[in-house]
C-alpha cells in the first residue's frame, strides 16, 4: 500500500515540477526571448541549467509541511487520522494545480505555481478541518495579486525611464553607454547581491553567523523585532549583507568598466547600446532562474515531502515541526522542473516576451530589475510577505511598457493573464476537493484516478491553442541587435528600399521617353520591382500574428498600404509610357523629366524617414528621435510640394503649347498626373507616421 502511495505521490510531484518547469521559467526567460537577447533554444538551455542548479543544491533548505502557513493545526502533535487525511489531501492538491497549470501553460497564461498549490492546500484543509485555514494568509495573498504587480510595474517604468533620459535622449547613446554602464552595474547587482542572501539562498544564509559559521546565530535577522540600525544584532538589514552586497556590485561596475575598454562594436548608436543591455539582462535573467529552481521547487517537493514523512513514519503521522527534504526528491524536481523548461517553456515565454508590450534588451532589463527588487522588498524581515515572481514580473512588463504610452500595452492579454490569476486559487481548491473525495483514502483509488486525470491532460494538450495565441495581435518591432533578427521593422524598411527601388526604375523610364523611345525594358524592371515590393509586403502581413508592437495594428497596417501605393503608382506611370511616343516638345519633355526627378527625390526622403523610424523605436520613443522623424516627414511634404510646383509648369506650358499635337499633349498630361501620384503617395506615407510620433 504505502509503496503504491510514494509511486503515485512520486508521479504527480514530478508532474508538478514539470509544470513549474513549462509555466513559470517565463519569469527568467521571457523577456530575454522577446528582446532577441537570447534565441528560444539558447534560453531553454541556460533556464534548464540555472533552474537545476537552484533546485538541487540550493533547494534543500527545511520546508514548512503546511504550505506557506496557510493551514494552521496548532501546536500539538498531528493524529494517525489527520495525517493520513493530509497525505491524500496533498496528492490531490498537487494533482489539482499540476492540472490547471497545465490547461493555463497551454493557454500561454503565466500563472502563479505558488498560488496554485496553496489553493490546492486551502481546499483540502476547508474540507479536512476547516478552522485550520489561516485566513490571514490568504488575505495576505489576495493582496498581494495587486501590490505586487503595482510595485513591479512602477519600479521597472523608472528603471526604463531613466535609462531613456541618460543613455537613450544622449547625442551618442554608444559613447553614453560606455560612461554610464559600470555605474548602472553597481546598483544592479547590489540588489542581486542582497536578493542572493535574503530570496535564493535564504534557508542557506539563516544558519550562518556574522563571521559566516553554521551555529546558533544568524546571518539574516528574523522578521520579530527588528530594527533599522545595521549594526544591532537584530537589524533588519545587517552590516555583514550590506557589505557582500556592495562587494558583488563593486566587482561587477569593475568587470564591466574593463569589458567595456576591450570590447569591439560592430554596432553603432542604439545598437551597440542595446549590445551592452543584452549582457545585463542575460545576468539578470540567470539570476531570476536561479532564484526561482532554489526557492519554487518547493511547490513540487514541499507537498512531497510530507507525504514522505506520513508513508515512511513507523506511527503513520506527519512531523509537527519540519520535514528535511531527501536529496532525491530535490533531483525529482530538479529533473522535471529542467524538462518543463524544455518541453513546454515557449508557449508562456511568447506570452511574457511578445504579446504584452514591446521589449528590447533595456527594457527587459527594466523589467527584470524592476521585478527582482520588488520580490527582494517583499522578502525582506520587515515585510516578510510571499509574492508571486511571474505576477511581479507581468506587471514589471506592462510598467515598461507604460513608458512608451497606454498603447504600447496591449491590456486584453494583461486582462485575461490577471483573469486567470484570480482564478487559481479557487479553481485548484475546488480541482483538489474533487480529487480527495476521489481518492477516498485509498491507494487503489489512487491508482484509478490518477492514470484518468494524466488521459485527461493529454487530451487537453491536443487541443486548439487558447485565447492568448488568439489576441493581441499587434506587431512586435525587431531589436536593433541580437539572435533573432529580422524584425518587422526591418521588413518595413527592406519594402520601402523595394519600393524606392521600383521608383528609380521609373524614373529610368521616364528618361528614356523622353529621348523619344520607348522603354521597354524598364517598364519590364519597374513592374518585377512592383512585384517585389509586393512580396515584401505580403510578408509583413503574415507576420502580424499574435505579436505587439509599441504602436497599434491598425497604424501599422495603415502605414504598410500607403507605403505600398507608391510602387503602385510608379508602375502606373511605367505602363503609360507604353502606350504612344511622349509629346514632342524638347521644352515639354525636359519639364516632364524635371517633374519625374522632384518626385523620385520626394521617395528618396521618404525612404530615410523609414530608416529613422528605426532609430525611433529603439530609442524608446525618446523626445530627440522624435523630433528628428518630424523633421523628416516635413522635408518630404517640402518635396512634394516642390514635386507640386514642377508638374504645374509642366502641366502649363502641355497645354499652352500642345494645340498641334492635342492627343500628345494629353498622354502627356496623363503621365505628369500620374507621377505626382506617386509623389502624393509619399507625402501620405510619410505622414501616416504622425500618429506614431505623437503618442
Amino acid at each position: 500500500m504505502w509503496e503504491l502511495v510514494i509511486l503515485a505521490s512520486l508521479g504527480i510531484a514530478a508532474y508538478m515540477a514539470w509544470n513549474i518547469g513549462a509555466n513559470d521559467v517565463a519569469n527568467a526567460m521571457g523577456t530575454s526571448v522577446g528582446s532577441g537577447a537570447l534565441t528560444l533554444k539558447r534560453a531553454i538551455v541556460v533556464a534548464a541549467v540555472f533552474e537545476f542548479c537552484g533546485a538541487v543544491f540550493f533547494g534543500g533548505h527545511v520546508t514548512d509541511t503546511i504550505r506557506k502557513g496557510v493551514l494552521d493545526f496548532g501546536g500539538q502533535d498531528f493524529s494517525r487520522e489527520l495525517s493520513q487525511q493530509l497525505m491524500y489531501g496533498f496528492m490531490a492538491a498537487l494533482l489539482a494545480a499540476a492540472i490547471w497549470l497545465t490547461v493555463a501553460t497551454k493557454m500561454g497564461l503565466p500563472v502563479s505555481t505558488t498560488h496554485s498549490i496553496v489553493g490546492g492546500v486551502i481546499g483540502v484543509g476547508l474540507f479536512i478541518q476547516p478552522s485550520s485555514v489561516n485566513w490571514g494568509k490568504v488575505i495576505e495573498i489576495v493582496l498581494s495579486w495587486i501590490i505586487s504587480p503595482l510595485l513591479g510595474a512602477v519600479l521597472a517604468f523608472l528603471s526604463f525611464y531613466a535609462i531613456k533620459k541618460l543613455i537613450m535622449e544622449h547625442d551618442d547613446p554608444l559613447r553614453r553607454t560606455r560612461s554610464l554602464a559600470p555605474i548602472l552595474a553597481f546598483p544592479t547587482f547590489a540588489v542581486l547581491g542582497l536578493a542572493l542572501q535574503f530570496k535564493a539562498l535564504k534557508g542557506f544564509f539563516k544558519n550562518l553567523d556574522s563571521r559566516g559559521i553554521i551555529d546558533s546565530g544568524k546571518w539574516l535577522p528574523e522578521a520579530e523585532n527588528g530594527t533599522w540600525n545595521p549594526l544591532s544584532e537584530t537589524a533588519w538589514i545587517p552590516l555583514n549583507s550590506i557589505l557582500v552586497a556592495c562587494f558583488i556590485g563593486i566587482i561587477a561596475s569593475l568587470l564591466m568598466a574593463a569589458a567595456l575598454r576591450r570590447y569591439e562594436f560592430k554596432e553603432e548608436g542604439y545598437a551597440g547600446m542595446e549590445r551592452v543591455f543584452i549582457w545585463l539582462q542575460i545576468i539578470t535573467a540567470c539570476y531570476v532562474a536561479f532564484a526561482h529552481g532554489a526557492n519554487d521547487v518547493a511547490n513540487a517537493i514541499g507537498p512531497m515531502a510530507a507525504i514522505w514523512d506520513i508513508s515512511t513514519s513507523p506511527t503513520g503521522t506527519l512531523s509537527p515541526d519540519k520535514v528535511e527534504v531527501p536529496i532525491g526528491l530535490l533531483l525529482l524536481g530538479g529533473l522535471g522542473i529542467t524538462i518543463g523548461v524544455a518541453t513546454w517553456g515557449y508557449k508562456v515565454m511568447d506570452t511574457i516576451g511578445k504579446k504584452i508590450t514591446h521589449i528590447t534588451p533595456s527594457r527587459g532589463f527594466a523589467a527584470e530589475f524592476g521585478a527582482a527588487t520588488t520580490v527582494l522588498i517583499f522578502s525582506m524581515p520587515f515585510i516578510a510577505v510571499p509574492i508571486s515572481t511571474t505576477h511581479t514580473l507581468v506587471g514589471a512588463v506592462v510598467g515598461v511598457g507604460l513608458a512608451g504610452g497606454a498603447s504600447a500595452v496591449d491590456f486584453k492579454v494583461f486582462a485575461k493573464i490577471a483573469g486567470s490569476w484570480v482564478a487559481s486559487l479557487p479553481v485548484a481548491g475546488v480541482g483538489a476537493i474533487i480529487l480527495y473525495i476521489l481518492f477516498a483514502g485509498s491507494s487503489t483509488n489512487v491508482a484509478i484516478i490518477l492514470p484518468l486525470a494524466i488521459l485527461s491532460v493529454i487530451y487537453v494538450m491536443k487541443k486548439e491553442d487558447g485565447m492568448v495565441e488568439d489576441e493581441g495581435k499587434i506587431v512586435q518591432i525587431d531589436t536593433p541587435v541580437g539572435e533573432e533578427r529580422g524584425g518587422l521593422l526591418d521588413l518595413f524598411h527592406q519594402h520601402a528600399a523595394a519600393v524606392e527601388d521600383t521608383v528609380n526604375h521609373m524614373l529610368n523610364a521616364v528618361s528614356i521617353a523622353v529621348s523619344g523611345k520607348i522603354p521597354e525594358d524598364e517598364i519590364l524592371a519597374t513592374q518585377e520591382a512592383e512585384l517585389k515590393a509586393d512580396e515584401l509586403k505580403a510578408a509583413m502581413r503574415d507576420s502580424l500574428s499574435g505579436v505587439r508592437l509599441a504602436f497599434s495594428r491598425e497604424t501599422f497596417l495603415h502605414m504598410i498600404t500607403r507605403q505600398d501605393r507608391i510602387a503602385d503608382y510608379a508602375q502606373n506611370v511605367a505602363e503609360q509610357l507604353s502606350f504612344r511616343i511622349l509629346y514632342h516638345n524638347e521644352k515639354a519633355r525636359k519639364l516632364v523629366e524635371e517633374h519625374a526627378e522632384r518626385v523620385v527625390s520626394t521617395v528618396r526622403k521618404y525612404e530615410d524617414t523609414v530608416e529613422m523610424l528605426k532609430n525611433l523605436a529603439y530609442s524608446g520613443f525618446s523626445k530627440k528621435e522624435r523630433s528628428a522623424v518630424l523633421e523628416m516627414i516635413k522635408e518630404v511634404n517640402l518635396l512634394e510640394h516642390e514635386a507640386d510646383e514642377a508638374e504645374r509648369e509642366a502641366a502649363a506650358f502641355v497645354f499652352s503649347k500642345g494645340d498641334d499635337d492635342p492627343l500628345g499633349a494629353m498622354h502627356m498630361y496623363r503621365v505628369l498626373q500620374r507621377l505626382d501620384d506617386v509623389a502624393n503617395a509619399a507625402e501620405k506615407a510619410a505622414n501616416a507616421f504622425l500618429p506614431i510620433v505623437s503618442e
